[in-house]
């Protein structure tokens, strides 16, 4: 297994690549054509953007630029907070493909979940994906009680919810009840922007393995079937976060990572940013 051939397989029956490329704070058109080349060199696939990340219209460029093939490349945006409600979701993804060069997203998100337009933006979703505008709908920053609520009005069910999620925020209700729903967790800030990479043990166990504390936390999330989008400028990086697919954690070595968990965010708590409709 490398990282180019490693799919999951959607509820919806289409297939993701289980690591990708996080496109969060890359700015700048040289910097973002690089990138991307590195990462696509890497075997990196899967490309994370977001209308909120103010990049779709570079990320577009770097795409057309670098030709890479539609057919082998799977690009995920989000509809940001001001941009949702049925009407304004629906429009803002048009731009949101414009911007990218795109006639469709494979994967599209909600960001974040807001009280104000709960429904209906997953409304406009689910007519988006039957207007081929997304092959697949999916959600990011649902906790279990966001996921039951839409539930109760949706006619189909997200198949991705894209949350926080590293050895200090393990989540393991939340990945439990989206396993049990047919709903792939994917993991944001990975790495946990770096807050994680001092702990002992991953010290420890990087040692044992001959690789970088981060490359043991990418494996473990390998391991956990999860799928992750560590992010990268420095090509060094890009390329080591691939090379996670020649070493294996033990069971025990799994249960100490698991055991650092002490729901520490790095970013904002999800039912609060329902809550005030924002994030804030």
């Amino acid at each position: 297994m490398t990282i180019t051939d490693n799919y999951l397989q959607l509820a919806d029956g289409n297939m993701m690549p289980q690591e990708g490329f996080g496109l969060y704070k890359v700015t700048g058109q040289e910097t973002m054509t690089q990138a991307i080349q590195n990462a696509y060199n890497d075997g990196y696939r899967l490309f994370d953007t977001a209308q909120l990340y103010g990049n779709e219209a570079e990320v577009g460029a770097a795409f057309k630029q670098l030709q890479l093939p539609r057919e082998e490349i799977f690009v995920t945006t989000k509809v940001a907070e001001d941009n949702q409600g049925y009407d304004q979701a629906i429009a803002s993804v048009k731009e949101s493909l414009a911007k990218l060069q795109l006639d469709y997203v494979d994967l599209l998100l909600v960001h974040w979940p807001i009280e104000r337009a709960f429904f209906d933006t997953w409304r406009a979703f689910e007519d988006m994906k039957k207007a081929g505008l997304t092959k697949s709908i999916g959600v990011s920053n649902y906790e279990m009680i966001h996921l039951q609520y839409l539930a109760t009005q949706a006619h189909e069910m997200p198949v991705v919810d894209q949350v926080e999620l590293h050895p200090l925020l393990t989540q393991k209700p939340l990945l439990k009840f989206n396993h049990d729903h047919q709903i792939v967790t994917q993991a944001w800030s990975p790495l946990g922007r770096g807050a994680v990479l001092d702990q002992a043990v991953l010290k420890d166990i990087a040692t044992a393995h001959g690789k970088s504390p981060a490359q043991v936390i990418l494996r473990w999330h390998l391991q956990c079937g999860v799928s992750f989008i560590p992010k990268s400028v420095h090509e060094e990086r890009i390329a080591q976060n691939a090379d996670i697919y020649d070493f294996s954690l033990s069971a025990d070595e799994m249960a100490r990572i698991d055991a650092l968990n002490n729901y520490q965010r790095t970013g904002r708590e999800p039912e609060l940013v329902y809550e005030y409709n924002k994030q804030y």
